[in-house]
């Protein structure tokens, strides 16, 4: 593939593009807008988007975004694609309501504008790509517990705060799915609101107060980090396996010690790369963002909007000593 990058930088905005092998002056441009340049996760997703413009051919990807993460860097970056008369804006949004004056004008402009990973209110938007689903997160967060238990177990939760919404919702979703992992058995829930110390001494109770464990499950990138390392200080790794949701930079130490066997989050490359194939179906293939409609997302199978316009690419990515070097130094 042959790629070139042009980089421009100011006080608030910066751009790199990527294209497929045929440079023309019709190419598709679909701008790929991150919350901030320079960070890991987002840098991971332009690695998806390359693949995409490179598998589709006349595709340009301009990686943009502001320098820090703000509502009024991510405008003035729209406001520049609009001048630009890019085809297709797909953004990660900083303010799910402060982006939708300037994206009602892209969309005036007959500019296609998707929202993924963090959204855009529907009126500022024609569909948003989610991540995964709540259905689809509760279910693995649980089957990482139960694939490492073949003869069953005792689990408990180890999760954010009591209100926290997010994983209130992933863990009512596990419980309606326990059913399908016999002999798995949640013996407590606990809370350490998301607090590195706290999460610490909630999961050494645990470990104290059900001497039989056999995993922690914790639905919080903080969570699991510290319910590895009282995993490791209480001498059970190997008995008390550490699972759920954490970021592969954060979670490498654990799978190196064996505190945790594997876990999950959204892989970046594969939501780059959708987010691109959406923006193309939609302004070149005259795809529909409408309830109902099942659109292409090329190696991704197809995203499937509720009534919001709203999709789920995939199960959450699993992570583990197979290829957890591979993704610790990206985000």
């Amino acid at each position: 593939m042959s790629v070139f990058k042009k980089l421009i930088a100011s006080a608030a905005v910066a751009t790199a593009m990527f294209a497929g092998p045929a440079l023309a002056q019709d190419n598709v441009r679909i701008a790929l807008v991150v919350k901030a340049l320079g960070i890991g996760f987002f840098e991971a997703a332009a690695e998806g988007a390359k693949e995409a413009a490179a598998e589709l051919g006349n595709v340009e990807v301009i990686y943009t975004g502001p320098t820090d993460t703000t509502a009024e860097g991510q405008i003035e970056v729209i406001n520049a694609l609009i001048a630009q008369k890019v085809d297709a804006i797909a953004v990660s949004a900083n303010d799910t309501d402060a982006l939708v004056p300037a994206l009602q004008r892209a969309m005036q402009r007959g500019i296609t504008v998707i929202s993924w990973d963090s959204g855009v209110a529907p009126e500022g938007r024609q569909l948003h790509l989610n991540p995964s689903s709540n259905p689809l997160i509760g279910n693995m967060i649980i089957k990482l517990a139960a694939d490492h238990l073949p003869e069953g177990g005792d689990v408990a939760v180890l999760s954010a705060t009591t209100t926290s919404t997010n994983q209130n919702i992933w863990i009512d979703e596990m419980t309606k799915v326990m059913g399908d992992y016999p002999g798995i058995n949640l013996v407590s829930t606990v809370y350490g609101d998301d607090l590195a110390d706290k999460s610490y001494r909630e999961a050494t109770g645990l470990m104290q107060s059900f001497p039989d464990l056999d995993a922690i499950i914790a639905p919080t990138s903080v969570g699991i980090v510290a319910a590895a390392q009282a995993v490791v200080d209480a001498g059970k790794v190997g008995e008390v396996n550490v699972t759920g949701l954490g970021l592969p930079s954060e979670m490498a130490g654990a799978i190196a010690t064996g505190a945790s066997q594997s876990f999950a989050i959204w892989n970046p490359i594969d939501l780059g790369y959708s987010a691109t194939m959406l923006a193309y179906e939609i302004s070149q293939n005259g795809a529909e963002a409408a309830p109902g409609a099942e659109i292409p997302m090329g190696r991704m199978g197809s995203l499937t909007l509720d009534d919001n316009k709203e999709g789920a690419m995939a199960d959450p990515f699993v992570y583990d000593a197979s290829n957890i070097d591979q993704f610790k130094s990206i985000f």
